[in-house]
């Protein structure tokens, strides 16, 4: 086992620099059928696949900067999690199940025309990612994580750490709530607008409204529902997740209100390949936007160095 840690402030500032200008218009869109689910993404690059999956509340434009600056190496493909924009919106909350969320990454990458690929995934993105590495081992090239700390540590952390249960809370009025409720998102409506407020950026957050517009809230709540640790489900919450073998990057944005970066300890234990752990001062939950070229650079020197390694082999 390999393993290290970088505190980043300014890394790899000998990358070249990431294009600023928007890839609304660049980017090639396409569907496929998972089961009777439409999942909508959108892709740009040419090279080895790179698969990436968004959280709550967000959709593929989260990604925008990562799939720009990898775009020159790798073919980077963002989906729209079921429920979100312009994928399928199934009605009922065990259509949300783990499983299925699982099964929509492996229809992209088989419709693709692959049988395997690198996966990003951030916040439930992640959830969804750390869940596929263990369910299809053999369809992951390597595994990278944001915000989202492996199961092991998340439920530790939920079971011992005052602070992350207190942080948690918002979840359980997700998973006692619905849509519908007046105070449901943080003592507000649920609307496109609240959903929205994160986005720091004008343009970016009318293109969030826009696509949160055309979601569906209860399936945004379903995630919640059916996997969080003390919801419907016990998916996320088994006491030890399977061991893993895979190269594996994780972020963290130091500045989380949600998720306490003490979840990454042990991290290195439950990999057998190396374990990359990047911690980002400053950063918030959102850190491939908050620290876009460290995140974005960062994997890129990640990703090629782990081709080269390949090759080599």
């Amino acid at each position: 086992m390999k393993f290290s840690i970088a505190a980043v402030f300014g890394l790899l500032i000998l990358s070249p620099a990431i294009a600023l200008a928007d890839l609304w218009a660049e980017v090639e869109h396409g569907y496929v059928d998972s089961n009777g689910v439409p999942i909508h993404y959108a892709a740009m690059g040419e090279g080895p696949l790179v698969v990436m999956i968004h959280g709550f509340p967000d959709f593929w434009y989260s990604w925008r900067h990562q799939m720009q600056g990898l775009s020159e190496q790798f073919k980077v493909v963002a989906i729209d999690q079921r429920g979100y924009n312009q994928s399928g919106q199934p009605e009922g909350q065990v259509n949300y199940a783990m499983e299925y969320l699982v099964a929509d990454v492996a229809a992209v990458i088989q419709d693709l025309g692959e049988d395997s690929a690198t996966i990003v995934g951030h916040d439930w993105g992640g959830a969804v990612a750390w869940q596929f590495a263990f369910a299809l081992p053999q369809m992951v090239n390597n595994l990278i994580i944001l915000n989202l700390p492996h199961p092991n540590g998340l439920g530790r952390e939920m079971a011992t750490n005052t602070e992350q249960q207190q942080n948690s809370n918002y979840a359980r009025v997700f998973i006692e709530g619905s849509a519908e409720d007046p105070d449901i998102l943080f003592g507000g409506p649920m609307t496109a607008q609240t959903l929205s407020g994160w986005v720091t950026d004008t343009e970016a957050r009318q293109r969030y409204v826009e696509a949160f517009e055309q979601s569906d809230f209860d399936a945004m709540l379903a995630y919640y529902k059916q996997n969080y640790p003390g919801g419907d489900s016990d998916v996320l919450s088994a006491p030890v997740a399977p061991q893993l073998n895979v190269p594996l990057l994780i972020f963290h944005g130091l500045e989380d209100a949600a998720l306490h970066s003490d979840g990454l300890n042990g991290t290195w234990d439950w990999n057998d390949n190396i374990t990359t752990i990047v911690a980002v001062p400053g950063a918030n939950h959102f850190v491939q936007q908050d620290a876009a070229e460290t995140v974005t650079s960062t994997m890129r020197w990640w990703l090629l160095n782990q081709t080269t390694t390949d090759n080599e082999h």
